[in-house]
This record gives structure tokens, C-alpha cells and sequence, in this order.
């Protein structure tokens, strides 16, 4: 019951600072807009070029990095249950790095490419960077071994930015790969936000089907057979789940790291290891994050964006070394 209460309180209070986060997103920025211009913009249709501000660049992205926030915390949150590794995520594990490298020879193949092109090309670079991973770290009798989960995915990431940079370079498009290596929601527009929200159904759908399984699995390899488990599809399917959304954030909002890092761990802290709370809870305050970070990202150095990928790595290296540290001092 405290779990309950604990994880309803984490949503309530999550969703309130979530909307005044999205508020102040729209009204903020190199022109400064009032909250009453916003919410006549959006309620009224109200015409001028402060409303088709708010409609057509802030409130896409607003929304998106809610999305793609929630979609990476939740995408870490199962990766660290299904390996049983506390520092797994997707931009760890190589999927992010994947994605942003079949973007990149998309760039090159057709520089016009649409929202839709490019997350067809971020989910086959998800989906063969995280289950190559996968499989290199899960070739030990007792399943994955997070030790090579992290050595693979940090190898592997590490090959396939330095390709999407060589990519870029020959075919002169660093500027425009630039923004997907750093991270940044500079280009989200309302077909992109249609587009995480298919995603958002089908994939945290999915996740919360899983939820108790992947709860099961996190306990261990023995306990989860014992329990009549089948650990291999398990895994298969949450791998899938991880790069639908993975592989969407990225095609949004580029390479966004840490995120699936920090957060599973904070909500872990709070509402125990049950993933049938874990994840709830790790979509709104893996929104929360990003909203956050993407409003002082624009506003720390106006006119100018800082990449949110490099606000999250400043918060997030520290964290993982903690957790490095805390490991081996377990170990």
C-alpha cells in the first residue's frame, strides 16, 4: 500500500510540475511571450505572429521533450531490469549511437528527408546496434554479463559516432550531424510529435504488459525459470520495446544521453525494485528532466541553444561514476 501511495504521490506531484515545465517552455525564449498570449493561442486560435510562435516551434517541442524524455527513462529503466545492471541505457548499450549512424547515411543518401524516413532509419540502427550488443554480452551460460553489456555498447557506440562523423564529413554535412550527435529539439514539429505519440501507445503500452515480468526477471535468471518464466522472450520482447522508443526519441531529438541512466535509479530509490511502478513513474520524471533541460538549455546562453545532450552529460557522468564506484565497492 505505501508503494501505491508513494508511486500515485510521484505522479500527481510529477504531472503538476511536468505541465507548469511545458508552461514555462512555451512562454520562454528569444522573444519573451506572456502566459496570457499563450493560453489565447491555444485555446482561442487566436492569428499573429506571437500565436504562430507558440503553435508551430514551442508547443511541438515542448511536448516532444516530454516525450522523448519519458520514452529514454522508461527504455533504461527496462534495460537495467532485464540485465540486472544498474548502469545499462540505451545510449550505453550502443542504441542511441546506432540510430544516430543510419541517420547519418540517410542525410547523405537524401539530405530532404522526412520525420518519417529518418525514424525508419533510427529504428534499423536501434534495433541492429542494441541487439548486437545484446548478444555479444549474453553469450555466458548465466545470461548477460554486464561487465561486457558495457564494454560492447561503449565500443560499439563509440565505432559507430565516429562513422556517422566520417559519413558527415564526406558528404559535407557536419553542421546538419552535428545536431543529432549532441542532441537538441530544435527541428520538432507537429509530425513529429503525431509520431512519438503512435510510438508512445504502442511502446509504454507494451512496457507496462511487461512490467511484472521484467519485476520477475530483475530477481534472477534461476528465480524467473523456477517461476516457469520464459527469461529468453522476456528479454527479446523488452529489447524490442527499448528500441521502439529509443530509436523514436532519437530520430526527434538526436543522441540525448543519461537520461535512461539517472532516472530508473531516483525512482528506483523511491518506490523499491517492483517495475509495475518503475516504470510510471520513470515517464514522468523522465519528462520532467527533459523539459527542464531543454528550458535551460535556450535560456543559459541567448540567443544561442546549448545541446541538451551536453546538460544531461554534465549531470549524468558524475552519477555514473558514482554508481561505478558503488558497484566495485560492493563487488
Amino acid at each position: 500500500m505505501s508503494r501505491i501511495i508513494i508511486t500515485s504521490l510521484i505522479i500527481i506531484i510529477g504531472l503538476i510540475i511536468l505541465f507548469l515545465g511545458m508552461g514555462l517552455s512555451i512562454s520562454l525564449g528569444a522573444k519573451d511571450i506572456s502566459l496570457y498570449t499563450v493560453f489565447n493561442s491555444i485555446f482561442t486560435g487566436k492569428e499573429g505572429i506571437n500565436s504562430q510562435i507558440v503553435r508551430d516551434i514551442r508547443m511541438p517541442r515542448a511536448i516532444s521533450a516530454a516525450f522523448v524524455g519519458a520514452f529514454l527513462a522508461i527504455s533504461g529503466a527496462i534495460m537495467q531490469g532485464i540485465t540486472r545492471n544498474p548502469i545499462a541505457e540505451p545510449s550505453i548499450m550502443g542504441i542511441t549511437q546506432g540510430a544516430t549512424f543510419t541517420i547519418s547515411i540517410a542525410f547523405a543518401m537524401q539530405k530532404g528527408i522526412d520525420s518519417v524516413g529518418l525514424m525508419i532509419f533510427a529504428f534499423i540502427g536501434a534495433s541492429i546496434s542494441g541487439l548486437l550488443v545484446y548478444f555479444i554480452s549474453s553469450r555466458s551460460i548465466k545470461g548477460v554479463d554486464p561487465v561486457k553489456l558495457v564494454l560492447a555498447g561503449t565500443a560499439l557506440g563509440t565505432l559507430l559516432i565516429s562513422l556517422a562523423t566520417a559519413i558527415a564529413m564526406y558528404f559535407n554535412l557536419s553542421q546538419q550531424l552535428s545536431f543529432w550527435i549532441s542532441g537538441g529539439l530544435t527541428t520538432a514539429k507537429w509530425p513529429g510529435v503525431k509520431m512519438l505519440l503512435i510510438v508512445g501507445i504502442v511502446g509504454v503500452t507494451a512496457a507496462m504488459i511487461m512490467s511484472s515480468k521484467i519485476t520477475i526477471l530483475s530477481l534472477g535468471e534461476e528465480i524467473a525459470i523456477g517461476l516457469g518464466q520464459n527469461t529468453n522472450a522476456i528479454r527479446f520482447i523488452s529489447i524490442v520495446i527499448v528500441i521502439i522508443l529509443s530509436g523514436s526519441a532519437v530520430a526527434v531529438a538526436g543522441n540525448i544521453a543519461f537520461v535512461g541512466l539517472i532516472v530508473p535509479q531516483i525512482v528506483r530509490s523511491l518506490v523499491g525494485p517492483d517495475y509495475r511502478y518503475i516504470i510510471p513513474c520513470s515517464l514522468i520524471i523522465g519528462a520532467v528532466l527533459l523539459v527542464y533541460s531543454d528550458i535551460v538549455a535556450r535560456m543559459i546562453n541567448q540567443p544561442y541553444e546549448t545541446p541538451i545532450g551536453a546538460l544531461t552529460a554534465l549531470i549524468g557522468v558524475p552519477f555514473f561514476i558514482y554508481l561505478v564506484r558503488k558497484e566495485a565497492r560492493e563487488l
